[in-house]
């Protein structure tokens, strides 16, 4: 039962898919574009490359000869993947799956053209001007972001005319690759967004997590928390769309499909194929199985009955506010005085401001509400510092 498995990106959702992986006894490779990644410390093989360099990724492919490719970044060459394929690898969940979601004009057509499922009105555009024009079709506000990026990276709101050049220079310029065609999408006036991480398997019903909650700033996660408030129409109307779209791509593995709640409607927003960033809350012991162990679980073939709620819970990010070397992660003391928390230092080893280096966790079996959940998570991850 032993893989091989390529985990192609080494951050910290790949940390702890390595951890669920090796307490299954599989073999880990990790792959990154830079020494000592998060993933990298706990994997038995490491590899340094570009994984932009289509030419870079085939010889590590060859190299190793890996039972599993595991995709766990967008910045890869995904139109690789179906050579793999035919090569015989297995692309997790598949290579179709991998590549159109790493291109948000794949998913977002998909979504909505070809699935209709309901979604923000969007336009792409390539230049200042093309931005300016499908701006005065989508209308102010809206939502400017790369095609390619991760993390909210290169993502602005367009709220005044003034914002408009300023936001088209950030997605040049902070996108995964650089350069390229962006999206222009109306702005959703939501009431919340959820992830509803989703479970494909390879033999078995298609399970979905309890809702997830989110809060972002900068395009990137703040806060989550399990479960979600959602009504039962409303997440039954999530459920078949994560269902629908998720069985067009294909293969087995856990996506993290993001949805925006309006006060009567759902909106498909974004899905990943992957772990997801806001399902790190499951690390507080809120389901039968945390995000990482039904991935690794999902791809090696094993049986998942079901996906059981267990207790409430809350995450809150810890980040860097300076940029430098070797982080000097101060309060973990403080942090470890909290009752009913854990958290996670990821260990990368340079800051940048903004980046994510750890995660609050905060759980109660009581009946305390979500929103006093938030607030301990919040107030744990202010004890820590990162300098």
């Amino acid at each position: 039962m032993r893989k091989k498995i390529l985990l192609l990106g080494s951050g910290e959702l790949g940390k702890e898919f390595v951890i669920a992986a090796q307490r299954l006894g599989q073999y880990v490779i990790t792959v990154d574009s830079y020494d000592g990644a998060p993933a990298m410390q706990v994997a038995h093989e490491k590899e340094v490359i570009d994984m932009l360099d289509g030419d870079a990724l085939d010889r590590v492919v060859a190299k190793h000869k890996p039972d599993l490719i595991v995709p766990e970044i967008e910045a890869i060459r995904t139109e690789r993947f179906y050579e793999y394929e035919k090569q015989g690898y297995q692309v997790v969940p598949s290579a179709k799956a991998a590549n159109f979601t790493m291109n948000r004009k794949a998913i977002r057509d998909l979504a909505s053209q070809t699935l209709a499922l309901k979604t923000a009105k969007y336009k792409y555009a390539s230049t200042l001007e093309g931005l300016k024009e499908a701006i005065s079709t989508i209308g102010i506000p809206c939502v400017v972001k790369p095609l390619m990026s991760s993390s909210g990276k290169g993502q602005s709101v367009i709220k005044t005319e003034s914002d408009i050049e300023p936001a088209w220079i950030a997605s040049q310029t902070k996108g995964r690759t650089g350069a390229s065609e962006i999206i222009v999408e109306e702005f959703i006036s939501f009431e919340s967004e959820i992830t509803l991480l989703t479970v494909t398997q390879k033999s078995g019903r298609t399970l979905f997590c309890p809702p997830i909650g989110h809060r972002q700033e900068r395009g990137d996660y703040q806060e989550s928390w399990q479960p979600a408030e959602i009504s039962d129409s409303q997440l039954k109307s999530a459920q078949e769309m994560a269902e629908k779209v998720t069985k067009d791509l294909g293969g087995a593995g856990i996506w993290g499909v993001e949805f925006f709640l309006t006060k009567d409607d759902v909106y498909f927003s974004e899905l990943s194929p992957r772990p997801h960033d806001t399902g790190m809350v499951t690390l507080a012991g809120t389901q039968s199985f945390n995000e990482f162990e039904l991935h690794v679980r999902t791809i090696l073939g094993l049986p998942i009955p079901e996906i059981l709620l267990v207790r409430k819970g809350a995450s809150a990010v810890i980040l860097a506010q300076t940029e430098g070397q070797v982080p000097n992660i101060q309060g973990l003391d403080k942090a470890c005085e909290m009752p009913e928390s854990d958290l996670r230092i990821f260990g990368k080893p340079i800051t940048k401001k903004y980046r994510r280096m750890g995660v609050a966790l905060t759980y109660s079996d009581k009946d305390e509400s979500i929103s006093m959940l938030r607030k301990r998570a919040v107030l744990i991850a202010s004890k820590i510092k990162v300098d």
